[in-house]
């Protein structure tokens, strides 16, 4: 599994975010859901768990800090959106790896990536970006880095930018087996929601897509 000795924090981003902290977790040999009512029933109950009054309260604090975040480099972040759609018609349902990070974001109120871990090419680098370096995001759109925003790197292109989104070669597929999730945190966000969020999307991806969690790592 990825582990500390596969992800290197750059001096860059200690320098510029310090403390800020960044987590992932790997889950191997998962497969689609086969039991949709159980499944169903795990999602109403984390559900009502997030809607309380208190818990609901805390989590919209931290999304809030994430969208000032990100409107800092001029872009909208796109869980407040997501926040408002959960409490309102409930957890979107795409597949099992989609729905997992979904309810790990929303659960927790942080931002996770899902992405297929055979996809990446070797060790990975939390960096922060210069002005201009390109990135293929999901659907091929073209991404552009500001000074300083927030990247994960592999051994051979930017992955994922913060504020802007994670690229196509990562994403999951039908196909996708070995489920690779990663959570950032920002000024203001302690990691410890990290772990809780990673924590949900591991234990959903074992539970129902008969997955292997290798484990949890919060840097």
């Amino acid at each position: 599994m990825r582990s500390r000795s596969d992800l290197t924090v750059s001096e860059a981003y200690k320098a510029r975010y310090p403390g800020v902290g960044f987590g992932l977790t790997l889950i191997t040999g998962c497969k689609p859901v086969t039991d949709h009512q159980a499944y169903d029933h795990y999602k109403r109950k984390l559900l009502r768990k997030m809607r309380k009054k208190e818990t609901l309260a805390e989590i919209t604090a931290r999304i809030n800090t994430y969208d000032a975040f990100f409107q800092s480099f001029g872009f909208e972040c796109p869980l407040p959106k997501h926040l408002k759609r959960t409490i309102n018609s409930g957890f979107p349902q795409y597949n099992l790896m989609v729905d997992a990070h979904f309810m790990a974001e929303m659960c927790a109120g942080i931002l996770v990536a899902v992405t297929d871990y055979d996809c990446f090419d070797g060790k990975l680098t939390l960096d922060v970006a210069k002005a201009g370096e390109a990135s293929k995001g999901m659907g091929q759109r073209d991404f552009v880095t500001k000074e300083g925003e927030i990247v994960l790197r592999d051994e051979k292109d930017i992955v994922c930018i913060l504020c802007q989104g994670a690229d196509e070669k990562t994403r999951v597929k039908d196909e996708t087996r070995n489920v690779f999730f990663y959570a950032y945190a920002v000024p203001g966000i302690d990691s410890v929601h990290l772990e809780d969020g990673l924590t949900v999307a591991a234990e959903t991806m074992a539970e129902f897509g008969g997955g292997k969690i290798e484990g949890i790592e919060v840097y």
